[in-house]
C-alpha cells in the first residue's frame, strides 16, 4: 500500500512543493516509477538575493519564503501527508544567519529543514532524476542541476559514482556579472570566462574533463534554466510539464535561445509564452550555464527533466 509524502525543496531562487503516493518498497505504480504525483508547486521567492555579496540572508526574502511555505503547510495537511521533509541548499548553506531561517521554517512548517551537503544534495539529486529514464536514455548520465546560487555535477549509473557542487547558479551569476538590460557584451564576457572555469573544474571532479577523449554520457539537465530554455526551443506556447519532460535539446538550439534571451531587455523576456515571471532577470545567466556545459563536454544534445532533487527527496521518504 503506498503512503503519502510531501517534499521542499528551498533552493536559491524557488522554494518547490512535491506531494506525493510512494509505493511500498518493490512495488511501483502502473507505468514505472515509485511515485505519484499529488501535487506540485513551484514559489519564486528568491531567498538567496544578495547571498554572493552579504552572505546573509535578507529579512525580506526570509519573509517571502515564509508566505510560501505557510501556504505549502496548508496543502500538506488538507492532503494527508504521513511524513514530510524539507532540504535547503546553495544559498542556505552560504549564509551566516542560517540559524533565523531554520526558527522560521520550524515556527511554519513544524520540522526542521535539512540544510544539505553538496554530496547530499548530489545523491538526492540523482535519484530523482534518472528513476524514469531507463528505456528513454542509455546510461552513464552526466546530470546537471543549475539553480539560482549553484550547479551541481552528478554522474553515475545506478548510483552516484562522482559528484561536485560548483557557484554558478543562474541569480548568482546575474548579480556577479550580468547588471545590464540587456546585458553589455563585456558583461558577458566576464560571466563565460567565470562559468567556464567552474565548469571545467566540475568536469574534472567528476572524471569527465572537457575536450576529446573522454567517455560519452547522456547529459540530463534539471530546473527551470533547463525547462525554460526546452520550452522556448520547442516553440511552446505555455509552459507544459509533460512535453518538456525528457525532451531533447540540440546544443545548436540551446546557443540560438542562449543568445536571444542575452540580447533582450528583461521587459521583451517577460512576454516569453513559457516564462515565469520570477524567472526572467535570471534566465540569460542559467541558459549561459547550460550552454557552457554542453560546449565544455562536448555533448551535443541535453535531455530535460522534470523530477529532479523534490522527487528524490520524496523518495527518501521510503
Amino acid at each position: 500500500m503506498a503512503k503519502r509524502v510531501a517534499g521542499i525543496d528551498c533552493g536559491t531562487n524557488s522554494v518547490r512543493l512535491l506531494v506525493a503516493d510512494l509505493a511500498e518498497p518493490g512495488s511501483s505504480r502502473s507505468g514505472g516509477g515509485p511515485l505519484t504525483d499529488v501535487v506540485r508547486r513551484m514559489e519564486i521567492v528568491r531567498l538567496g538575493e544578495g547571498v554572493d555579496q552579504t552572505q546573509r540572508l535578507a529579512p525580506a526574502a526570509i519573509e517571502r519564503t515564509r508566505l510560501a511555505l505557510t501556504d505549502y503547510a496548508a496543502q500538506i495537511r488538507a492532503c494527508g501527508a504521513e511524513r514530510v521533509r524539507m532540504c535547503a541548499t546553495s544559498a542556505t548553506r552560504d549564509a551566516g544567519n542560517a540559524a533565523e531561517f531554520v526558527t522560521m521554517v520550524e515556527a511554519t512548517l513544524g520540522v526542521t529543514p535539512d540544510v544539505l551537503t553538496g554530496a547530499e544534495e548530489a545523491r538526492l539529486t540523482f535519484a530523482g532524476a534518472v528513476g524514469g529514464l531507463a528505456g528513454v536514455a542509455p546510461a552513464p548520465y552526466l546530470v546537471v542541476d543549475i539553480g539560482g546560487g549553484s550547479t551541481e555535477f552528478v554522474r553515475g549509473t545506478g548510483t552516484v559514482e562522482r559528484a561536485v557542487s560548483v557557484d554558478i547558479g543562474c541569480v548568482r551569476m546575474t548579480e556577479r556579472h550580468l547588471a545590464g538590460d540587456p546585458p553589455t557584451a563585456a558583461q558577458i564576457t566576464a560571466a563565460q570566462r567565470d562559468i567556464t572555469a567552474a565548469v571545467d573544474r566540475a568536469l574534472g571532479a567528476v572524471d569527465l574533463p572537457a575536450g576529446a577523449g573522454r567517455p560519452q554520457v547522456t547529459l540530463v539537465g534539471l530546473a527551470g534554466s533547463v525547462t525554460t530554455v526546452a520550452g522556448i526551443a520547442l516553440g511552446l506556447d505555455e509552459y507544459q510539464p509533460a512535453l518538456l519532460h525528457h525532451s531533447r535539446i540540440s546544443y545548436d538550439q540551446v546557443a540560438k535561445v542562449t543568445a536571444e534571451l542575452l540580447a533582450m531587455p528583461v521587459a521583451q523576456r517577460l512576454r516569453v509564452p513559457v516564462m515565469h515571471p520570477g524567472r526572467a532577470d535570471v534566465i540569460g545567466a542559467g541558459a549561459l550555464v547550460l550552454r557552457i556545459i554542453m560546449e565544455r563536454a562536448a555533448v551535443p544534445v541535453v535531455v530535460a527533466s522534470e523530477h529532479d532533487i523534490l522527487d528524490g527527496i520524496c523518495l527518501s521518504l521510503r
